[in-house]
């Protein structure tokens, strides 16, 4: 029997992952990379969307 797909919004802008972890290149004093969290400005960093009918807003 075939298994239906979830029907989640999904940002077509990042694919759902929603934060990246940019190496800058360089090193903290402990050793560990020093890294930069970027979170995708569309979904604020929840790797999902609103439907249009919800996001609407004014008349």
């Amino acid at each position: 029997m075939p298994q239906h797909a979830q029907n989640t919004r999904i940002c077509r802008d990042c694919d759902g992952f929603a934060t990246a972890a940019i190496t800058t290149g360089t090193r903290h004093t402990d050793g560990t990379r020093a890294t930069l969290r970027v979170t995708c400005p569309t979904c604020q960093g929840t790797g999902r969307t609103l439907p249009a009918s919800f996001a609407r807003t004014g008349r």
